[in-house]
């Protein structure tokens, strides 16, 4: 069977995918009603970060993020070095506006999926069109991943993707993005694949 000409394979790229560990420092879900202009100032003095108004849409800056989750539902993610805000002293400051704020920091895990491959590794899980017409910088979307829900978050224009999961399906999420990366010239590590 021939191979489409507009898409790499395997053979001309090896490394057409590679996939990280994401170092994920917090994840706070953040509710309440972003009509509200305190609630809404309050979330951008604490996270330097404005609140998406549109669904499946994010804002970010640097390694941090505020994803869309629900019309009042959202979540802040920072990872690596990222400026800390207080939890105790954000969660006091948003319920005083009528919102809410919970540490979920524990509970997700996520990983890294680039390279010119990275759409088609997900989508072998994945029923999104992670095309970047269909899903371009900046979207976030809930979906499954396998047997899996996840949300996945393009976080700029480059072939990325970062995948976000509860942590107790870490290892079945990992096992099926390895297996599904393994026609994409991805060297998954042997013990990955038991």
């Amino acid at each position: 069977m021939a191979e489409r000409a507009d898409l790499p394979s395997a053979s001309d790229n090896p490394r057409a995918v590679s996939i990280s560990d994401v170092a994920l420092t917090l994840a706070w879900n953040v509710r309440g009603d972003a009509a509200s202009a305190a609630f809404a100032t309050t979330v951008q003095r604490f996270f330097g970060l404005a609140l998406p108004q549109q669904p499946n849409t994010s804002t970010h800056v640097d390694d941090a993020a505020v994803l869309w989750l629900g019309p009042k539902s959202w979540l802040y993610v920072a990872e690596g070095d990222s400026p800390r805000t207080s939890f105790d002293d954000a969660r006091r400051s948003l319920n005083a506006t009528g919102g809410a704020l919970f540490d979920v920091s524990s509970s997700h895990v996520g990983w890294r999926v680039e390279g010119a491959a990275a759409s088609r590794v997900l989508n072998r899980g994945c029923p999104l069109d992670l095309c970047e017409d269909a899903f371009p910088a900046g979207h976030c979307a809930q979906s499954m991943f396998g047997h899996i829900t996840v949300l996945v978050h393009r976080p700029d224009a480059s072939a990325a993707f970062i995948l976000l999961a509860s942590r107790s399906y870490a290892r079945d999420a990992l096992h099926l993005l390895q297996t599904s990366a393994l026609t994409e010239g991805y060297d998954a590590p042997a013990q990955a694949l038991r």
